[in-house]
């Protein structure tokens, strides 16, 4: 049965004088209530709750539990009068069924979805989408490959960074510095504090016959390239440790990476700084670089909590399609490609990018 020409209202009232429907068949989960509550509280309540002449609700339960959780106490409403009891059950199922067939033009998603995560301070979840969503579909491949319209630098270009240098790239910033200095952290946070850090300290080793062979021009590290007793580097690590947590948010990862000879070190100036060992990754390269007994071919990456709250964890067993373990097979510097020497060139213990990418992502 039609009814035509309704004229809809919409009036606000007290949420303790709605009622919900006994047998709605739609459930909600915790979540999703949440992510209904955040993104009220981005947007505003734009989609009023519908009900009978009664009060009873039809349709618009989740967004009642959301406005109870932020602590709203009325909500917009539109009274459908003249409904069938059997009317009233089929618009309670449409109005969540119907929703459910819509689908994505996933070029037009991505480009909503890229300009949106350009304002680093929206959060993901008043849009309903996780993190870890977001980052397969931006991942995927570009339809024009950038490196065939990238102008690569002049490869002869002289360094003009010095210490000190603070460069701002866009949403960006870059400092040139020492991170055992508070005074350098505090210069380039700018008053923010880190959700992720993954860094690299110097390997208290020799890089001319450790890291690569002997006398392929490779410069030893300011600090820690082998000069420093066990409880010195300890120290050392303590102290660049303390002062990324005195900068990170309660609950923030730290992924740092070392070599098997100073895992103890590691583990002393971690527990020093740090709530948790939350994991222990390691680096699986593909070929075997430099080793006493046996070639290493491997890097360590110890993953500390930092802060008492809970951290964020966008893999979540692969629930978005993503899977991570806690081995991460990755090419090493002695099989990068025609790149090889220029990348050496650059650092003695270079990372892979797509390694470093797909790290941030996990947090």
């Amino acid at each position: 049965m039609k009814i035509d020409g309704r004229s809809l209202h919409i009036e606000y009232r007290p949420i303790a004088a709605l009622t919900a429907d006994p047998k709605n068949p739609r459930t909600h989960s915790q979540r999703q209530i949440g992510q209904i509550a955040e993104s009220i509280s981005e947007f505003g309540f734009v989609n009023p709750v519908l009900v009978d002449e009664n009060g009873q609700i039809i349709a618009g339960h989740g967004r009642i539990a959301a406005a109870k959780l932020i602590g709203q106490g009325e909500v917009p409403t539109i009274a459908l009068k003249g409904l069938t009891a059997r009317q009233k059950k089929a618009l309670l199922v449409a109005d969540n069924k119907i929703a459910l067939n819509a689908g994505w033009d996933d070029d037009l998603l991505v480009e909503i979805l890229g300009e949106i995560v350009l304002d680093t301070e929206f959060d993901l979840g008043a849009i309903g989408f996780e993190t870890a969503e977001v980052d397969l579909l931006l991942d995927r491949p570009p339809k024009t490959d950038p490196a065939d319209v990238f102008d690569e630098p002049d490869g002869g270009a002289q360094s003009v960074s010095r210490l000190g240098d603070l460069w701002v790239l866009g949403e960006h910033r870059l400092l040139c510095g020492n991170a055992l200095e508070l005074n350098d952290l505090e210069r380039l946070m700018a008053g923010s504090s880190a959700q992720m850090v993954l860094t690299d300290p110097p390997f208290n080793v020799k890089i001319d016959g450790h890291v690569s062979g002997r006398g392929t021009g490779h410069a030893e590290f300011a600090m820690a390239s082998g000069e420093m007793s066990k409880v010195e580097f300890t120290t050392f690590l303590t102290t660049a440790f303390r002062n990324l947590a005195r900068y990170s948010v309660g609950g923030a990862v730290v992924m740092a990476f070392m070599d098997w000879r100073h895992m103890g070190e590691m583990l002393a100036a971690g527990e020093a700084a740090f709530t948790d060992l939350i994991n222990l990754c390691v680096w699986n390269k593909t070929n075997g670089g430099m080793g006493s007994l046996y070639r290493s071919k491997h890097e360590l990456i110890f993953v500390f909590k930092s802060g008492k709250s809970p951290h964020l964890n966008n893999v979540e067993l692969g629930k978005h399609g993503r899977y991570r373990a806690n081995v991460w097979d990755y090419a090493g510097a002695n099989s990068f490609g025609r790149h090889r020497g220029e990348d050496l060139e650059d650092h003695p213990t270079v990372k892979p990018i797509a390694m470093i990418a797909d790290a941030i992502k996990d947090c």
